[in-house]
């Protein structure tokens, strides 16, 4: 099954006339993704890669109304709109690429997207992809094998690849990895990510990226201890030695006051979930749990695009 990124994912692709947008919409349709109609102002009747494009979304869902997905790359100046502009139109997920997006823009793109019960992703992640059925935004194919058993969620990039490369070369595979994006605020959040992967009977274990920053990790910690998440959860949270009022790259990684990553690996192992203190003990952190590789995974090849990153 997976999640958010699924079989039955339809996508229209906003700002996909762009460099960007088209580069990755071919990675995209490549990998396998449904993706019917792209979005541009002012270019409508053009086609990019065989898929056509619209002035509006409204004209993209007149014309395919089984549209369910926006995967959006428009400029961060840009993004308040056509956000307002896709959760308008009844779609019921949107992956919002941009980083660098106004905190006002975004409390307000969140705050619309949750009065229509739209699932938002980002801003400011690279993706979503569930190998091998469907990839949504930016995603370093390679890195992932599948379909698997093992749910990844995390606010970076690089880190989870790395981690993501060797659940899938220990033979467990991913089931979707998630990357939330790593601005301050953000649509959907570690807690709601959890109870998605919980529901999600392809996942038999979450593994859980943070790091410096924010409370998301101890409010999924306070869901695990309260049982609304009963698969297990491994941790890893990034930059444990990070000094307070330093900012690690992303812009919600900052130690403001209080906590910090030592009450998040508190709250964490309180509630029951395995914390790491290093990437690659995730292999004998599933091992622990006891959750047996899948042998197929073994004799099929990576599925990837072909197009290089």
């Amino acid at each position: 099954m997976a999640v958010f990124a699924t079989e039955k994912t339809v996508v229209l692709v906003q700002g996909i006339t762009g460099k960007e947008g088209a580069f990755r919409t071919k990675r995209m349709l490549e990998y396998g993704t449904k993706i019917v109609a792209g979005v541009t102002p002012g270019k409508g009747g053009q086609e990019v890669h065989g898929i056509p494009v619209y002035d509006s979304v409204e004209e993209a869902i007149k014309a395919h109304p089984e549209i369910n997905t926006v995967v959006q790359f428009v400029p961060a100046r840009l993004a308040k709109d056509a956000s307002f502009e896709a959760i308008e139109s009844g779609i019921k997920n949107l992956l919002i690429i941009a980083e660098g997006i106004p905190f006002q823009d975004t409390m307000e793109i969140i705050a619309a997207a949750e009065e229509k019960g739209v699932t938002v992703v980002g801003p400011n992640t690279s993706g979503v992809i569930s190998p091998p059925i469907c990839e949504l935004g930016a995603c370093c194919q390679s890195a992932f094998h599948g379909p698997g058993k093992i749910g990844v969620v995390s606010t970076t990039g690089s880190v989870q690849w790395y981690i993501s490369r060797l659940i899938s070369l220990g033979g467990w595979g991913v089931s979707t990895m998630m990357q939330i994006g790593g601005d301050p605020i953000r649509g959907t959040d570690f807690p709601e990510a959890l109870l998605m992967y919980e529901k999600d009977p392809q996942t038999e274990a979450i593994v859980m990226i943070g790091e410096i920053g924010g409370d998301a990790e101890i409010r999924a910690a306070d869901l695990i201890e309260r049982g609304e998440v009963k698969k297990p959860v491994i941790a890893y949270i990034y930059a444990r030695t990070a000094p307070p009022g330093k900012r690690l790259g992303h812009a919600g990684a900052i130690i403001e006051r209080g906590g910090g990553v030592e009450a998040k690996v508190k709250a964490l192992q309180k509630a029951g979930a395995i914390v790491i203190t290093y990437p690659w003990e995730i292999l004998g952190a599933i091992k622990e749990l006891g959750i047996e590789p899948i042998p197929e995974l073994f004799k099929t090849p990576i599925k990837e695009s072909k197009i290089e990153e």
